[in-house]
């Protein structure tokens, strides 16, 4: 499996951001880590191993950023309306610097799913909704796609705009709607500890009452909030669903 590491001063967040990429060919898969977590969290937790016949087949080639949520909505210390412009800065980073940089690494045409577990569902949900136009699909495992469950009770219009389960029952734009619907949605969940399918169940209802296609993809009780969960869904979702 080529590895590759690499980084640049981000113009968007002003700060070095790096960037791990894996593979030669295929489809971009752009993963968001969890939580506080970092570029290489995936690897470090052997997602990337359970990703190996894919990346060595040349079915994908994947992408890994860093998260900056412990200089937004994880930084206690910081002020609630801060945080949000702070995440918002770490959109514009995806939307205007990382994807041109999948582009140029791979092809003008290449397609690009973002995937990411627990808060990384979240944000990848979100990142996909947002700008349609620019990534193709969504693998969302374990999520809460209610920005309110971390900002403390604190609302704005970026918050409302960076948490799916508010914006997209309003959204009535049929351009965004109509590209939103022809992407691949996955939303899954496990039933065990520490996870909450009620929260994907009812973001599936919001899909629904946009007439927007997608998978619900509930698994059993022995499928917890962990990485054993992640490991297995994620190359079980790019075998059997693109």
């Amino acid at each position: 499996m080529q590895r590759h590491l690499d980084h640049w001063h981000s113009p968007s967040l002003n700060k070095d951001m790096p960037i791990a990429s894996y593979g030669h060919y295929g489809f971009a898969l752009l993963l968001v880590p969890t939580a506080a977590a970092d570029y290489l969290e995936y690897e470090r937790f052997q997602l990337l191993d359970s990703l190996q016949e894919h990346l060595n087949g040349g079915k994908i080639r994947v992408f890994s950023v860093d998260s900056i949520n412990n200089e937004s909505w994880l930084n206690n210390q910081m002020h609630p309306g801060n945080k949000a412009e702070r995440h918002d800065q770490w959109n514009n980073y995806i939307f205007q610097e990382v994807i041109p940089y999948i582009k140029k690494a791979t092809s003008a045409e290449t397609p690009i799913v973002v995937a990411g577990a627990s808060f990384g569902a979240l944000h990848s949900m979100n990142l996909f909704l947002r700008r349609p136009d620019l990534i193709n699909g969504v693998i969302a495992m374990s999520g809460v796609y209610n920005l309110m469950e971390y900002t403390k009770g604190f609302y704005n219009d970026k918050v409302y705009f960076n948490s799916p389960s508010h914006y997209i029952p309003n959204l009535e734009d049929h351009h965004l709607l109509e590209t939103i619907r022809a992407g691949r949605i996955i939303v899954s969940t496990g039933s065990g500890a520490y996870e909450d399918p009620g929260a994907s169940r009812d973001f599936g209802g919001v899909l629904n009452s946009k007439n927007i296609p997608h998978e619900l993809s509930i698994w059993g009780q022995e499928w917890t909030h962990d990485w054993p969960t992640w490991r297995e869904m994620l190359p079980f979702f790019i075998r059997e669903r693109f």
